[in-house]
């Protein structure tokens, strides 16, 4: 197996948000904001190319799925579908991923599955020969969303999952198609059923650290919906990880795709031996 960190579309969001009850005198420290209090985001994917000779995708980033407008609500900097430029210096097509494996269905993670916003025309899936996978507790939200994450969701993108006939939805101790390869554990703090996928010595944190700064116990996201059992999972996860030497993959952090994590003589979790970019490392 190779390893890609691929860059997708990038965000500038408010930091406060990012940063939940840190105060803007700590996180500027670790994230500079602008003038208009956000920070630069990243929304990377891995991809893992010669998993049992198929070519997995996990996540797709924001994409270029909005209008104009909401483009610029939510920050995404560019207008073109990054990613797909990010996988043809990979040396491939959308058309020519078996699998994409999603951590939840918010839209900075699954807006990448659509093609690029077009006047007039409707949303339409990409990845014609993947097969689209998504824990099933967090399928259950994404159908029925709560109003707090309402707006977190791509409406029509249940719907074309639906009708693609390629859905597999990730059920706890059970296994999927992608086999042995490719281990799952599952998180609430965030989302209800956030799947967090293992896969050659690395675990795709998503949403559970988003980057470096998240490493620390009690940073936590505005966006998390049970910020103390988010705090419990993430003590117990990256004890599991220091454990057996698996390092963090972060979607977010706009300088790091990947890192170890270590635990000093107080407790205290921080990020170490940080890689900005994967480019076909041999896992």
């Amino acid at each position: 197996m190779k390893l890609w960190s691929l860059i997708g579309n990038s965000q500038r969001l408010d930091g406060g948000a990012m940063f939940g009850n840190a105060p803007r005198a700590m996180w500027s420290r670790w994230v500079a904001p602008d003038a208009e209090n956000r920070i630069p985001l990243a929304c990377r994917c891995l991809l893992v190319t010669g998993l049992d000779g198929r070519n997995v995708l996990f996540e797709t980033g924001i994409g270029a799925f909005f209008d104009p407008a909401m483009r610029e609500r939510f920050g995404v900097v560019e207008d073109r579908h990054v990613l797909l430029d990010s996988l043809a210096e990979a040396g491939l097509r959308h058309e020519d991923i078996d699998a994409v494996v999603l951590s939840h269905l918010h839209f900075d993670h699954a807006g990448g599955l659509l093609a690029p916003w077009a006047e007039g025309q409707a949303p339409t899936l990409l990845f014609p020969n993947a097969r689209f996978l998504v824990g099933a507790e967090h399928w259950a939200r994404a159908r029925d969303p709560h109003p707090r994450d309402r707006a977190s969701f791509i409406p029509e993108l249940v719907g074309l999952l639906e009708a693609s006939g390629r859905l597999e939805l990730v059920e706890a101790g059970r296994s999927s198609s992608l086999g042995e390869a490719v281990r799952f554990e599952f998180s609430e703090g965030h989302t209800p059923g956030l799947m967090l996928a293992e896969v050659g010595g690395v675990v795709f944190c998503a949403d559970l650290i988003p980057g470096r700064p998240w490493v620390h116990l009690p940073v936590t996201m505005g966006y998390d919906r049970w910020p103390e059992k988010l705090i419990d999972e993430k003590r117990v996860f990256l004890d599991d990880k220091i454990a057996r030497g698996v390092k963090l993959f972060f979607t977010h952090d706009h300088g790091c795709a990947m890192a170890s994590v270590e635990k000093d003589g107080k407790g205290r979790y921080t990020a170490a031996d940080t890689h900005e970019r994967l480019s076909g490392i041999e896992a």
